[in-house]
């Protein structure tokens, strides 16, 4: 039984990104979290959505869901998406890579949600769509 929980729906539009930082960081609060850890929060959370919104959607307008669930002093965030999906998600987790070399991206999205959470895990069915989920325990509590 989870202490705590709240799913949030959005378009992928760029504009959303800092919304839904703004979100988890407010859900993520009631755990007396340090600066530190709820930035961590913040950029983990942006990278999962930009992903979404530029890799998933490709500048199509789709959903994104954001479910977040708090037990004792654990975070668990999951940002999903009905886009294009991943082929190769162990190619696509390389630091550097990306699959739009023409935007310019650096290609260090999953990367950073490794470094700023404690858990990450990516599933992706091309035409389905992405589910990463990430884990972040709070020592603040």
């Amino acid at each position: 039984m989870f202490e705590n929980e709240m799913k949030l729906e959005f378009p992928s539009k760029s504009e959303n990104e800092s919304f839904a930082r703004v979100v988890v960081a407010a859900f993520a609060a009631q755990l007396d979290p340090t600066i530190e850890e709820i930035a961590d929060v913040k950029t983990a959370v942006s990278e999962a959505v930009t992903n979404s919104i530029i890799h998933g959607y490709e500048g199509e307008v789709g959903v994104i869901t954001i479910e977040c669930k708090i037990e004792g002093k654990k975070l668990t965030v999951v940002v999903s998406d009905e886009g294009k999906g991943i082929e190769d998600i162990e190619l696509a987790m390389q630091p550097l890579y990306t699959s739009r070399p023409e935007l310019e991206r650096s290609g260090m999205g999953f990367t950073v949600m490794e470094t700023f959470m404690d858990s990450l895990k990516v599933e992706s069915t091309p035409n389905i769509g992405t589910r990463v989920t990430m884990v972040k325990e709070f020592k603040s509590i």
